[in-house]
């Protein structure tokens, strides 16, 4: 059988990179094939054949972002040595990235603000991720109570949830043209929810 389109002469990595530039600006129900041809610099066809579909094209560049420029916040608060040093840096980390896109914004979270039922798998494909990073989130707390960071009591699930909802406040006040000193500001009252640290290193 036949391939559909041309044979393939383009890196498909900065092809998928320009991709998820598209999403990432346009959500993915105003991202048209169009859109992708012109960034890409290749024929319908060729986009098709290389990527199989809108949707596809879509699970990938997503795929692409949370591997890349998204996975960075969470990365950062698994990496740092408390809590309270991890949580700063996943917000300050995230606040950083969601001006990356001229846009603004967390792909993951402006994506699909509005999806038409004929697309609820897309809806339901990014609430699955975000679920993941309120999941990563809390394991972290839960680290970081066996660690001696968070007095006994602290209910974790409230913390997580809390600091998880900045993640996306963040990407919004981003997207609808904040500044990055701006969104500073809105990190710093929101580390003030933070219980200092309860044991003292040695």
């Amino acid at each position: 059988m036949a391939l559909r389109g041309r044979p393939r002469s383009f890196d498909r990595e900065v092809a998928l990179n320009s991709v998820m530039k598209v999403f990432w600006e346009k959500g993915y129900e105003c991202a048209q094939i169009n859109d992708f041809t012109a960034a890409i610099g290749i024929t319908p066809p060729s986009f098709y054949a290389a990527f199989g579909s809108k949707e596809q094209a879509f699970r990938e560049a997503v795929d692409h972002y949370t591997a890349t420029i998204g996975g960075a916040p969470l990365v950062a608060l698994d990496q740092a040595s408390t809590i309270q040093q991890g949580i700063r840096a996943m917000l300050e980390t995230h606040a950083d990235k969601v001006y990356a896109c001229p846009a603004g914004g967390c792909m993951v979270s402006v994506s699909s603000i509005q999806c038409k039922p004929e697309n609820k798998q897309v809806k339901e494909f990014l609430k699955a991720i975000r679920q993941t990073s309120f999941e990563r989130i809390f394991a972290r707390c839960e680290r970081a109570m066996q660690d001696g960071d968070l007095p006994k009591g602290t209910d974790l699930t409230q913390m997580a949830e809390f600091y998880h909802a900045m993640l996306q406040s963040l990407s919004y006040e981003a997207r609808d043209g904040g500044s990055r000193e701006a969104i500073q500001s809105i990190i710093e009252m929101a580390m003030r929810a933070m219980p200092e640290r309860v044991t003292v290193p040695a």
